[in-house]
């Protein structure tokens, strides 16, 4: 994306841009005429902010949600992390533990969405940083939060195509030979390869179906709610070995984890972390997006609610039906959910079909984050701050997307990948170093916007006041809380092959970043093309 000339607006036009879309009225009645001026004047704020227009706004308040909703995929993020809390706590950790985890990120969408309403780029909260911290280490604050935000969509990324690999590998071992083992023992490297495979049917899909992915985002969910209640209605209507209490699913503690119970059910709030950790994705898409300001911080929020319902319907009644917690943990697929549905549906072939939802949904959630992370990748490399930007921050006109940083993104993935190589919990390192960096590059802005006294707020669509404050605070502190969590083994006794990588992991992306800011980034960085006078006018 080229720059603009250094941008230089007073604080009138800017609000005038960015309010704006609410004006425009529908003269004609067609939809056509009214999302081409939605998208002037998302382009003309686009313009105020430092960038040029390249990518085409083709996504409405539903279609962003539906994608917000997608990044997360509710019933396929709990299920591949479904053993955190039936290791560290049981029902009680999976049912409030997600309650409260939904709450608090509710907060923190509340708290982002209001900075975006502000600062609505495919930056997101790495130029939302920017703008709101000081002069003396805005740029600093930048680069961190940058790189935080680009490596936590790539190993989240990562973590949902590798996860829906052990699933699907899973799943498939609900057929057993004579002597109860699953009929596909899969090599390292076979599970990698099918790993391998499905990163590229998610790239392929995402670069060459660009047009058609808010339909797609759309189907999912149909298909979401639709794979939801067939299972709903299966397992609670055969319920093969029986039903728990509902005492039992609201109130039974069983922590098998080794940790104290206290910090067990601390670690079973990382499915819900996982789950909700692409709460901020959604910001990338902001230039897609016909009237972002307002839709992007909508639909955070919208998606959130959504997921917390589905999300809770799903995991009560499977609780309802759980086996043994013993019997999950110890199944040779690895995976609770087959082991849950077949002993509530009775047999193999019946168990496996239900799980078909899930399966597609992983695939339909990798393509989301495959989408998102392009972007936050390709918006970060336009301002110079990774290595080979010139490259990476290329659009493809025919594709109408940024292919280049696409490719990178997916080149990380594969190699990170072959960290299961070294250990069978890489799955684990995935998804909680994802957690660490996303949460750390979300908390970022809400600090400097907190810090600067919330004062950049009134130029935007939302500002929550009091209870705004409460949501910066709620979500400053889960973030103190959940990175050093998410670094922690799942449980003790720790093996080399059972240990949490994330912390080198995150050290290691961590490196690569400060490397490159003592090399090039000290000296040549200047963060987003907007100049003093634009940012003090911006920020007061």
């Amino acid at each position: 994306m080229s720059y603009t000339n250094a941008t230089h607006v007073d604080s009138d036009n800017y609000q005038l841009h960015q309010r704006g879309s609410k004006d425009y009225k529908n003269e004609n009645n067609t939809t056509g005429v009214h999302n081409d001026a939605e998208s002037v004047s998302a382009n003309e704020l686009l313009a105020v902010l430092g960038y040029q227009s390249e990518l085409l706004r083709t996504r409405s308040t539903w279609q962003v949600a539906f994608m917000a909703f997608v990044l997360s995929s509710i019933p396929y993020g709990l299920s591949t992390t479904f053993f955190f809390p039936l290791t560290a706590g049981g029902p009680v950790a999976v049912v409030w533990g997600l309650v409260v985890v939904i709450l608090i990120i509710l907060c923190l969408a509340i708290s982002l969405g209001e900075i975006t309403s502000v600062y609505p780029t495919a930056g997101g909260v790495y130029y939302q940083t920017f703008m709101l911290s000081g002069a003396g280490y805005r740029r600093v604050a930048a680069w961190i939060c940058g790189w935080a935000y680009v490596l936590g969509n790539i190993t989240i990324t990562l973590s949902v195509n590798f996860g829906t690999c052990l699933f699907f590998i899973g799943c498939v071992n609900i057929f057993t030979d004579e002597e109860g083992n699953g009929i596909w023992q899969a090599e390292t490297y076979q599970i990698w390869l099918v790993f391998v495979v499905i990163t590229l049917l998610c790239n392929a899909t995402s670069a060459l179906g660009n047009k058609w992915l808010p339909l797609l985002d759309t189907v999912a969910i149909y298909w979401t709610f639709a794979g939801v209640i067939a299972i709903i209605v299966c397992v609670l209507a055969i319920a093969k070995n029986g039903r728990n209490s509902g005492d039992y699913v609201f109130t039974a503690f069983e922590n098998s984890s080794g940790w104290r119970d206290g910090w067990a059910y601390c670690i079973g709030l990382l499915q819900g972390a996982y789950v909700t950790s692409a709460t901020g994705m959604i910001i990338s898409m902001c230039e897609e997006t016909q009237q972002p300001a307002v839709q992007v911080p909508r639909a955070m929020i919208g998606a959130l609610l959504m997921e917390g319902a589905c999300g809770l319907i799903f995991l009560i009644c499977l609780l309802f039906v759980l086996p043994p917690i013993a019997e999950v943990l110890g199944s040779p697929t690895g995976q609770p959910l087959p082991v849950i549905l077949k002993s509530a549906i009775g047999n193999s072939g019946g168990a496996f079909a239900l799980t078909i939802p899930i399966i597609v949904l992983g695939i339909l959630c990798g393509i989301a984050c495959t989408t998102a992370s392009s972007r936050c990748t390709w918006a970060f490399a336009r301002d110079g701050a990774i290595p080979g930007s010139t490259w990476w921050k290329k659009v493809n006109a025919k594709l109408d997307v940024p292919l280049n940083a696409m490719m990178l993104c997916m080149v990380v993935e594969i190699l990170l990948g072959l960290i299961y190589f070294g250990s069978v919990a890489a799955f684990n390192a995935f998804a909680n170093v994802g957690i660490v960096f996303l949460t750390l590059s979300y908390v970022m802005p809400v600090i400097a916007s907190l810090i600067g006294g919330r004062k950049h707020l009134k130029q935007g669509h939302y500002d929550f006041g009091a209870f705004g404050i409460f949501c910066n605070v709620v979500s400053i502190a889960w973030a103190l809380f959940i990175i050093p969590v998410a670094c922690m083994p799942a449980a003790i006794p720790v093996t080399g092959s059972t240990m949490n990588y994330a912390a080198v992991v995150f050290v290691g992306g961590t490196m690569v970043s400060a490397i490159w800011y003592v090399v090039w980034g000290r000296k040549n960085y200047r963060g987003p093309p907007t100049d003093d006078e634009t940012i003090r006018r911006h920020s007061v």
